[in-house]
């Protein structure tokens, strides 16, 4: 896994072509691209959430570099698989596009394997690798819990007592709370919600004592005094994070986990077109407004384009398929 966590986190990037070509690129020989717009991308979860952020930062430039409507539409359930098998039955025209996630495409393949219908590598065109997010255990404020080793005890005092919520049944913050709990020797309660922005508004409320939230989504939260962050799942301490320890160095070497993001299209999408689409991401990634995002949430932009990003995609689902089903975890 940290093999595959670095090629996302370095600086190796596949090469694009120059923008000149980029300019000419097309759907199909002699009609240009993009010219019947608008370019959906569908996210996966429900709006607020992590992930739903960055796709319409990530849109918003795109719609300016590709001088066309970028427009983002939430399809969530079924552990993100929904959304992202409606992009793997589209058009392989360049209008239809997939905020791919870890949840859907190293999870959900797996878990939902007998229902789905599509293959994380073959039914998609992998353009770029957009972001990658720890995973945080996140308490409430009126919870007495101030250190994972507390919240522990207080779990195996009172077994399935203590709830927590996710954004939904076979994501990978439910994966992560089942490895946790598993190799905690504890038993949670889990809230599966449709996005993880509810679940951070009902932890806030007091509704729920815990979430497993990304620390894009969460950051605020946690600088704000809101939330209560007792571990991540980095391998070390995060700049500008520094007093949140990680699972590895509490005791727990195998959760290291990144929530990567990234920018698909549908399998059989012209070369030219998917060439243009990264150049638009890439674009987007440096954007200012973008990179100040991205630092204000210690959010780490992807690096992979094209086949770098089919490969990484590839690789993380060979990985995380038999840790999914080694979990235990159902998709009922």
């Amino acid at each position: 896994m940290t093999h595959r966590r670095t090629l996302l986190l370095a600086a190796a990037t596949a090469a694009l072509p120059a923008t000149p070509a980029l300019a000419q690129s097309s759907s199909q020989a002699g009609a240009p691209w993009p010219q019947a717009g608008p370019i959906r991308v569908i996210v996966p979860f429900a709006p607020g959430g992590s992930t739903d952020i960055i796709a319409r930062l990530i849109a918003e430039d795109m719609s300016r570099s590709l001088g066309q409507s970028v427009v983002v539409e939430n399809r969530p359930s079924a552990g993100a698989t929904l959304g992202t098998g409606l992009v793997a039955r589209a058009a392989p025209d360049g209008y239809t596009l997939l905020i791919s996630v870890i949840s859907a495409l190293a999870v959900g393949q797996t878990l939902y394997r007998d229902r789905i219908g599509w293959d994380a590598d073959r039914s998609f065109a992998h353009v770029a690798m957009l972001m990658g997010t720890p995973y945080l255990l996140l308490v409430g404020t009126r919870q007495p819990w101030r250190s994972l080793a507390e919240f522990v005890a207080a779990a195996r005092a009172a077994p399935e007592r203590i709830a927590y919520g996710t954004s939904g049944v076979g994501s990978m913050p439910h994966l992560v709370a089942l490895r946790f709990s598993e190799a905690a020797g504890i038993r949670l309660t889990h809230v599966p919600y449709r996005g993880g922005a509810q679940a951070s508004t009902d932890l806030i409320a007091g509704v729920l004592p815990s979430i497993i939230d990304s620390l894009t989504a969460a950051s605020a939260n946690i600088r704000a005094g809101s939330q209560r962050a007792l571990v991540h799942s980095y391998p070390d301490r995060i700049a500008g994070f520094d007093d949140i320890p990680s699972f590895r160095e509490l005791g727990y070497p195998d959760l290291v986990v990144d929530g990567w993001a990234g920018l698909a299209a549908p399998a059989g999408t012209p070369r030219p077109v998917l060439e243009r689409l990264a150049a638009a991401a890439r674009a987007a990634l440096g954007a200012e407004p973008v990179r100040r995002r991205y630092a204000d949430t210690a959010t780490t932009p992807g690096r992979l384009f094209l086949d770098d990003a089919q490969r990484f995609v590839r690789e993380e689902a060979a990985t995380w398929a038999p840790i999914v089903r080694a979990s235990g975890a159902t998709a009922d």
